[in-house]
């Protein structure tokens, strides 16, 4: 068997096995539902989810150290994840494929050829990395101060390297010593001259551009939703995401650059093949030409999926490991193995001094400068409420990679990406919107917990959840509070009789009461009695619908009888009104004017029993602005978002 024809049936497994996790992902016991499906292991095998969730956190969860075999892998054999594994670079393949079957040798030939712009992934990686090691820059800002020790070690390592460039001959090497010594002098003198904590931030935006977490993302919330409730038994209910389309457009956008240049995002933008290529560029097993026999032919840079020059100067950072090179070459020049090219190798990655510092420095200052609005601290905003079981806003900022994987298995599709309301650091995050979907968030769920990849969302137990057992002092989890908006509310601000949102409440005891009030109701006259016949009232005036004022919520009184109660309405018809008893035979007389009433049960929220699970505005009858409306006030994940003291 050909060895391209081996890559292409592993492309083609791990694609598949990618489809099934992503379409498993919905709640039930059927084999094409979740039950046991490791559906996020592909997540796991990045080890640029681990990488950044270490730097941003300091902590890495366990099923992260899936990471370290493809860091093994890549050690040993090279770029081997990008290109036998990783199902984004196989569809990128597979496009470019299609699209330069028919183009002239020459034209794949320069297609194919090395960009300088294949660096820009590599500054893309730093960024992203730098931005995610705010809070360990800080503490060793703080280390080098609070820590005696440090200082010692600090002054030590100062003084050998001035020692060092004073005696050190090259000029280079001077320079840099020189530099070094500034460097560590600098850093010293900032921590002392500010608080490292305040100063740095750290916020891991990596999932915007990993493939891996991109491609969950898109196919969860932009392909799947076009086949839900379209498959029978096969798919879920119809899904909708709002902010889907942008996403859908960052996808369509670096699938169809295959069209121009073959696996343009994988050479460009990809910020693990970066990290891959690194810890590739002097793999043990490595591509590369055997000495004598290369006649120049081409055939190795016609085909090549990763741009690395093979018949030259061997780029073995950029080096996908697609086999091309080695199935096309006719003279059998190229090879695998553990020797270096003949025609030499360069490790790479190509990339200046002044452009790796300008992207650390710019990823450092990046977080900072977007926490200048305090959307973390005093200036958050009450509208962005994250799901049960969610880490505080801040610590959920450093591990959220914005896979989608949450908003897809959320039985009630009401786990949504954010848009720009989470600022732009939260953008694609998960954040609930009871709005849209088949309910709020039910009690009885802790699906979005199981299966982040990063614990951004805590794996809770049901127990946790629902405040019992040894949570039983705690309370059950609050992700926010409901609040009335007496405004558009129907029985306060309408006179219209509504406990919609009481009845729906699932908290025992409810978390929204009533008390009952009665009104007078406006009418366009007044409305005079005629004559009373048994237990009806016959009137002069504006007609009565029965359909609104025969529900059992409507009540009359008479003008000559103030002091008594007012009397149910059963029914209207005729020119009058059937009451449930009548007080009045003895007491009305001809011409008295007419009340109607309604009994209204106004809604109040119980602040210390709502858990914010938004069924109540899900289901309120006031179809734009919801006239109940959850906010993330006092939600169980940040403890300075507290309502009641």
């Amino acid at each position: 068997m050909r060895i391209i024809t081996t890559r292409r049936i592993s492309q083609t497994f791990f694609f598949l096995l990618f489809l099934w996790f992503c379409a498993v992902s919905t709640l039930g016991e059927q084999v094409w539902q979740l039950r046991g499906w490791p559906v996020g292991w592909l997540l796991e095998l990045d080890p640029l989810v681990g990488l950044g969730t270490l730097l941003a956190t300091g902590t890495l969860y366990a099923g992260l150290l899936w990471g370290l075999l493809t860091v093994v892998l890549t050690i040993f054999l090279g770029r081997v994840f990008c290109g036998w594994i990783c199902p984004f670079g196989a569809l990128h393949q597979a496009v470019g494929w299609l699209a330069g079957r028919k183009r002239s040798a020459a034209v794949q030939i320069a297609a194919n050829r090395y960009r300088p712009a294949q660096r820009i992934k590599y500054v893309i990686l730093i960024f992203l990395l730098s931005g995610a090691a705010g809070d360990f820059l800080a503490w060793l800002l703080d280390l080098s101060v609070e820590s005696s020790i440090a200082v010692a070690g600090i002054a030590a390592a100062s003084l050998a390297c001035g020692i060092a460039a004073v005696r050190v001959r090259k000029a280079f090497w001077r320079r840099w010593t020189t530099v070094l010594v500034l460097l560590i002098i600098g850093w010293v003198g900032l921590g002392f001259l500010t608080d490292g904590s305040r100063l740095l931030a750290a916020s891991l935006q990596t999932g915007l551009l990993d493939p891996l977490p991109l491609f969950y993302r898109s196919v969860n919330l932009t392909l799947l939703p076009l086949l839900d409730g379209r498959m029978a038994a096969f798919s879920s209910p119809g899904r909708l995401y709002p902010g889907s389309v942008a996403i859908g457009l960052l996808f369509w956008t670096v699938v169809l650059l295959n069209l121009v240049i073959p696996r343009f995002y994988c050479r460009f933008i990809c910020p693990l093949g970066a990290l891959l290529g690194i810890l590739g560029r002097n793999a043990l097993y490595r591509m590369g030409q055997k000495p004598d026999g290369c006649t120049a032919c081409g055939a190795c840079d016609r085909h090549c999926e990763g741009a690395c020059d093979p018949s030259t100067t061997l780029r073995s950072a950029e080096c996908v490991l697609c086999m091309n090179c080695l199935d096309r070459c006719p003279h059998d020049v190229m090879g695998y193995g553990l020797h270096p090219s003949a025609a030499g190798e360069m490790a790479g990655p190509d990339l200046s001094k002044r452009e790796f510092t300008a992207a650390l420095v710019s990823g450092v200052a990046a977080v900072p400068l977007l926490r200048l609005s305090g959307g973390v601290d005093a200036n958050w905003n009450p509208a962005v409420i994250r799901p049960p079981g969610a880490l505080d806003e801040a610590n959920f900022l450093r591990r959220c990679i914005k896979c989608g994987q949450c908003m897809r298995v959320c039985p009630t599709n009401v786990i949504h990406p954010a848009g720009l309301q989470a600022g732009i650091e939260g953008i694609w995050t998960p954040v609930l919107n009871f709005r849209v979907g088949t309910s709020g968030c039910q009690r009885g769920c802790i699906a979005c917990g199981q299966l982040c990849p990063t614990a951004a969302i805590r794996p809770i137990p049901m127990d946790e959840r629902l405040g019992r057992g040894e949570f039983a002092d705690r309370g059950p989890i609050r992700i926010g509070t409901a609040f009335v908006d007496r405004g558009r509310c129907l029985p306060w601000a309408m006179d219209r009789p509504c406990i919609v949102c009481q009845e729906n409440c699932p908290v025992s005891p409810k978390a929204i009461f009533t008390r009952e009030e009665f009104r007078p109701v406006r009418l366009s006259g007044d409305l005079r009695l005629r004559e009373m016949v048994e237990d009806r009232l016959l009137f002069d005036g504006p007609a009565l619908p029965a359909e609104r004022f025969a529900t059992g919520d409507y009540f009359v009184t008479l003008e000559e009888s103030p002091d008594m109660a007012p009397v149910r309405i059963k029914d209207i018809g005729s020119g009058g009104i059937s009451l449930a008893e009548n007080p009045f035979v003895e007491t009305a007389s001809p011409g008295a004017r007419i009340t109607v009433r309604v009994k209204l049960q106004l809604p109040f929220v119980d602040p210390s029993a709502c858990i914010g699970c938004g069924i109540c505005e899900h289901e309120c009858p006031v179809k734009g602005r919801r006239a109940i409306r959850v906010s993330a006030e006092n939600a169980s994940r940040d403890r300075r978002h507290r309502l009641l003291l």
